[in-house]
């Protein structure tokens, strides 16, 4: 062998991960089918604008789908995917969250076998399409919203796959005053989102918002202000430029849209409401994605123990041993993928797992075959309000 000095690469140095299936996101919005490339009803993953030009999505043929996934990857950055899937543009937002549509986004969930945590709905209509606003939006924002709530929980208690939905508020006015107050409704599976990066638009910035949530853990909430503004450097509610529209109206009544801070250059989210009551569990998506994760993670923990055969006591019950080590394996598999990542409020090198898991002992798991587990999380808080007391003193520091 010739003298010589090899290097060898290391690799596994800088601790990378891949994308977070949390953050496995859908996006359903109208279009028109390109060539042989890009077919409608057809769902697709895109990890960049180089392979949405590989499926001939252009500003020119597809404007609204090409929007958003310029916005999505401009906000999230190259390498992170999104499933999308084109629909015709007779099409409403309504009827693409229609659990019973086989064409809407239905088709797009059942493709990835519910892989996707999130939802987010836009439409173009056909030419010609005309509505008489309803409390602020197109009235089918309204539909769409319930049949929403009913598509995220048919996926959640038949098919184990919870998730959330975000619609676009389509048509909005641009009268703040007039819309309804979605802190009223009980869809604490859906959010709206008003606003877009273009003036006097029906539609809202759904890639923007559907790209800050792709690099956000479940914890984070989109508004975040240490996270930096978001990417557009123009952001509107119908005609009217952020800095200068009822901001505070619209987020009063529970809608996501955009805001501006006093010192702080660019545009940031309000919050991140569902449309659901205050008083809710679930009435911001920080909750609703936090809990939605640990339901992932449970329901792949205790679906071991189906149907296996374990030890009994003389009168049916589970030995303490065997509920025990039940609950330790549940904490544990919340706490590893949860807690340590800093997901949940807890620290896991003190022993605070942030998370409980009880089982009954006393149940006669011969007589009913009936295992009942509670599992509880425990949240952040998020500082919503600051309150400062400023004053002079004479007193020496």
């Amino acid at each position: 062998m010739l003298p010589r000095v090899k290097i060898n690469f290391e690799n596994g140095n800088l601790n990378l991960v891949a994308p977070s299936d949390d953050c496995a996101f859908g996006i359903v919005a109208t279009g028109v089918a390109v060539a042989s490339t890009f077919a409608l009803a057809t769902p697709y993953k895109v990890s960049s604008m180089d392979e949405v030009a590989t499926l001939g999505i252009t500003g020119a043929n597809n404007p609204l789908m090409y929007k958003i996934l310029s916005e999505f990857f401009a906000e999230a950055g190259d390498g992170i995917p999104v499933y999308i899937m084109g629909v015709p543009d007779t099409m409403k937002l309504s009827d693409m969250v229609d659990y019973t549509n086989a064409a809407g986004a239905r088709k797009l969930f059942d493709y990835f076998s519910g892989k996707l945590r999130g939802l987010f709905i836009s439409r173009k209509p056909a030419g010609g399409y005309t509505f008489t606003a309803a409390n602020g939006l197109d009235p089918d924002v309204a539909l769409a919203r319930t049949n929403a709530q009913t598509f995220a929980d048919n996926y959640a208690t038949s098919k184990y796959a919870p998730m959330f939905v975000v619609i676009e508020g389509y048509g909005f006015t641009g009268v703040p005053l007039d819309l309804t107050d979605l802190t009223t409704e009980s869809h604490n599976r859906v959010s709206v989102l008003l606003g877009d990066t273009v003036a006097s638009s029906n539609n809202a910035a759904i890639g923007v918002i559907a790209g800050r949530m792709a690099i956000s853990p479940v914890q984070r909430n989109i508004g975040r202000v240490k996270d930096g503004p978001l990417k557009p450097l123009s952001t509107f509610l119908f005609a009217t430029p952020t800095e200068l529209a009822d901001v505070a109206t619209v987020n009063d009544k529970g809608y996501i849209t955009f805001r501006t801070f006093v010192g702080q250059s660019g545009y940031y989210f309000n919050d991140d409401f569902t449309a659901a009551l205050p008083t809710d569990d679930y009435c911001h998506l920080t909750a609703r994605r936090t809990i939605d994760k640990a339901y992932r993670i449970a329901y792949a923990t205790l679906l071991q123990w189906l149907l296996d055969e374990v030890q009994i006591n003389t009168d049916g019950t589970l030995p303490a041993t065997v509920v025990k080590a039940w609950q330790k394996q549940v904490e544990s598999d919340i706490a590893i993928q949860m807690t340590a990542k800093g997901e949940l409020s807890g620290d896991i090198t003190t022993g605070d797992r942030g998370v409980q898991c009880y089982i009954d002992e006393s149940q006669n798991i011969v007589a009913t075959s009936l295992l009942k587990v509670t599992i509880r999380v425990r949240p952040f808080g998020y500082p919503r309000y600051i309150d400062v007391y400023l004053g002079f003193t004479v007193i020496p520091a």
